[in-house]
């Protein structure tokens, strides 16, 4: 027997009046996507970084397929989080059951790029909104090409073939402090997750753009310089990778699923209020290493 042709699905996508992102509309993630879309939505992430895809009433498992269409997916040192029967799903949430927290609450409190402390950080995640705050919650994203387009000379020649280190733990005592809850990291969980060094400035391997690639979550000095110097140097360029003209503002809408390149920006959670619950399950898609 032939193999049934599934029908091309008709869909939008429309550019924010942002630095960057995409809205895609009239798209079923629910359904099978055919090369030739798969294609065009491809295309689409590596052009505006950002892609949000409005009213996916998907499962998790229909989460992770279209996830590894781009790749593997990698799974998050806190394995507490883990959707139980889908351990590719971290749940970020604020929610607590019994007196214990379902997911990683505070999952974006300082600006970064996912998994930028792996030697293989992450070329993506997918976030898909569960439960939604009626205030707050939005997300933020920060184009780090542009950063890197308008950063002053002297700062482009001070980086362009510097190093960084990244670390998991840069901030995790200062998280623990504001949130108790975040759990002891076991030893092995910290021999997952040893230092790296990265180049400052990466290329994007799909596109051949350059990009900032530093973050005030985890990179924690300049291989090579002083401490004050590293510290004063990372410290300026935090300041300037995240200028409001390079920001888009997320504000989620019911079965949201966004999906950002983590090779082109940074992002941030701007916060919910402890009375208002919020749940989103997250997959994070394996890239290379950054060169």
């Amino acid at each position: 027997m032939s193999a049934v042709l599934q029908p091309r699905q008709h869909f939008a996508i429309k550019p924010f009046e942002a630095a960057l992102g995409a809205e895609v509309l009239g798209l079923d993630l629910s359904r099978p996507l055919d090369d030739e879309d798969f294609a065009r939505l491809h295309r689409a992430h590596l052009l505006h970084h950002v892609l949000v895809f409005r009213d996916q009433d998907i499962t998790p498992r229909q989460q992770m397929e279209f996830s590894r269409r781009f790749g593997p997916l990698q799974i998050h040192v806190l394995r507490q989080f883990q959707l139980p029967e889908e351990p590719e799903i971290l749940i970020v949430s604020n929610i607590r059951e019994n007196g214990q927290p379902i997911g990683l609450g505070d999952a974006g409190h300082f600006w970064h790029s996912d998994l930028s402390y792996k030697e293989t950080p992450s070329l993506g995640s997918m976030l898909h909104a569960q439960e939604l705050p009626a205030v707050g919650g939005d997300t933020l994203f920060a184009n780090q090409h542009t950063a890197w387009e308008q950063l002053p000379g002297h700062l482009r020649r001070a980086v362009e073939h510097a190093r960084a280190e990244h670390s998991y733990l840069a901030r995790y005592a200062d998280l623990q402090k504001k949130n108790p809850w975040r759990p002891n990291l076991t030893q092995a969980q910290i021999d997952e997750v040893k230092p790296v060094v990265h180049p400052v400035v990466r290329t994007h391997p799909e596109t051949g753009r350059k990009a900032l690639f530093v973050s005030e979550h985890f990179t924690t000095r300049i291989v090579g310089l002083p401490e004050d110097e590293s510290r004063a140097l990372l410290d300026e360029l935090f300041d300037l990778s995240t200028r409001p003209e390079f920001v888009y503002r997320h504000r989620w809408q019911p079965q949201d699923m966004v999906f950002w390149d983590n090779r082109s920006v940074m992002h941030l959670a701007a916060g919910t209020p402890d009375d208002q619950r919020r749940k989103l399950y997250r997959t994070t898609i394996e890239g290379d290493a950054p060169f």
